[in-house]
């Protein structure tokens, strides 16, 4: 199965020796890819990137200043930007430093053209992935999030009104329905005290 094209995607090249950087520049630029910038050392990198928010990084380890890992780790924790790691060092190495950096491929030194575009391809198709979970694990936190605030609401007004759970959470649903209010701004209404006699209580007005 080949790997989907991602299109003209954005690429900084982090590479402290000039004649390689040079190389993987044409490489890129010929396989369509969009170089955005290029940095020396890690330093620059996380200028470039912060000014350039490009795809991905394409980041040397070993390079002066600051080492690539730790410059990938930072790049990825403030912009969210993933890189791709060149490196002469053996896997075992490699996935032991590069734990908690954003990285989402490596290449090992020499590095061929025949391999150098492949391995760009997947590291953006991983990279969708991860932003793809990070998504839904954003979501699935605000649901929750959502949800803790919906019952501490409803455990406020079964405390205060005497209310059962199923007759508190039916008012509450009922009062967002008659004002287009959604359940979780209602509970921060209520738990602000905004609304301390809402929803209201039929069964006492009928009285």
């Amino acid at each position: 199965m080949g790997v989907i094209r991602t299109g003209k995607a954005k690429i900084l090249l982090a590479e402290d020796n000039t004649i390689l950087r040079m190389d993987l520049h044409e490489i890129l630029i010929q396989a369509g890819y969009e170089v955005v910038a290029e940095a020396g050392n890690g330093n620059e990198a996380i200028e470039l990137s912060a000014s350039h928010r490009p795809n991905l990084v394409l980041m040397d380890i070993k390079m002066p200043k600051m080492n690539g890992l730790k410059a990938s780790r930072i790049i990825g924790n403030a912009y969210n930007i993933p890189s791709l790691i060149l490196t002469a060092y053996s896997q075992k190495e490699f996935v032991q430093e590069a734990e908690n950096a954003f990285i989402v491929g490596y290449l090992v030194k020499p590095i061929r053209e025949t391999d150098l575009v492949p391995a760009v391809e997947v590291a953006l198709q991983q990279a969708k992935r991860l932003y793809s979970l990070q998504s839904q694990n954003r979501e699935l936190n605000q649901k929750l999030e959502d949800r803790k605030i919906i019952e501490r609401a409803k455990g406020l007004l079964m405390k205060e009104k005497g209310w059962a759970e199923e007759a508190a959470f039916k008012k509450m649903r009922s009062y967002c329905m008659m004002h287009n209010l959604s359940m979780v701004n209602l509970a921060r209404s209520i738990l602000e005290k905004e609304r301390t006699d809402y929803p209201p209580d039929h069964d006492q007005k009928r009285k």
